[in-house]
């Protein structure tokens, strides 16, 4: 047997540019030499030097939203019902709802790294695509879109590059039968800075976030920020992606990989 795994997931890190200003997470690191003080209240009487090399525990307090990092979008981050397109509309899934078998598939990815910042992918381009990489979907396939964003990771620019994925498009993809999807950007829809742009020249508010609003016809969930798509085959693998279990959430962090497996594909 033959196991390839591909890690697909960015770290959670102080002082590298993953969000807006003022999102970001942020974390603070208590090392072996500074921990004494937390072990001692539960140790009457000990003393720095009796812990071996008198060193305690290394732990880390973290604060973040449940939308840093690589993380796994619910259908309820995107609207409050979702399926209305079924006739069988009803509230949306929070992340500790979300179907475990959605998130363990056969994965797919579109290469739109040569699309510019700000386009928004229509129906049209993913066919073409999909005809490009000679796949035809099945349902429940994971289906991940490789922008220019993942090349733009850590730079002040990395939450403004990269395409998005339009209303037209995501349907696309539901209607075939995926349940999940990701993007390398910092979101599925184009870049804020782009939309307002549009939005500014026609106010028309269905353009703000109109990949994202697709969950309202038909429930889904995406991955945002992932990492190191350039590295995938357009198909043959599968990937993992099970979302941090946070009762009512919008979204979970996840460490999502990329698994090429002999037996697997057999």
């Amino acid at each position: 047997m033959s196991r390839k795994l591909v890690d697909l997931s960015i770290y959670l890190e102080n002082d590298v540019a993953s969000d807006p200003p003022g999102l970001q997470p942020q974390i603070s690191y208590f090392t072996h030499e500074n921990t004494y003080e937390q072990i001692a209240p539960y140790f009457p009487g000990l003393q720095k030097h009796d812990l071996p090399d008198g060193e305690g525990w290394a732990v880390e307090r973290v604060q973040l939203s449940t939308h840093n990092g690589t993380h796994l979008d619910a259908p309820y981050h995107f609207h409050s019902t979702m399926d209305a397109k079924t006739g069988e509309k009803k509230k949306s899934s929070t992340i500790d709802e979300v179907p475990l078998d959605w998130c363990f598939q056969p994965g797919v990815k579109l290469d739109f790294r040569h699309l510019p910042d700000g386009h928004v992918v229509s129906a049209a381009e993913v066919e073409a695509e999909l005809r490009r990489i000679g796949h035809t979907l099945k349902p429940l396939e994971i289906v991940v879109v490789n922008t220019r964003a993942g090349s733009r990771y850590g730079s002040p620019d990395y939450v403004s590059a990269g395409c998005g994925m339009g209303y037209e498009a995501t349907m696309y993809l539901l209607e075939r039968g995926v349940r999940l999807t990701g993007t390398d950007g910092w979101s599925w829809d184009a870049p804020f800075v782009h939309t307002a742009k549009a939005y500014g020249e026609t106010h028309d508010a269905s353009l703000i976030w109109e990949g994202h609003k697709a969950g309202r016809d038909i429930g889904y969930c995406h991955i945002e920020k992932l990492h190191n798509l350039e590295a995938l085959p357009p198909d043959g693998f599968f990937i993992s992606c099970f979302p941090h279990k946070i009762r009512g959430a919008s979204a979970g962090w996840t460490r999502a990989v990329a698994i090429f497996d002999d037996r697997l594909m057999s």
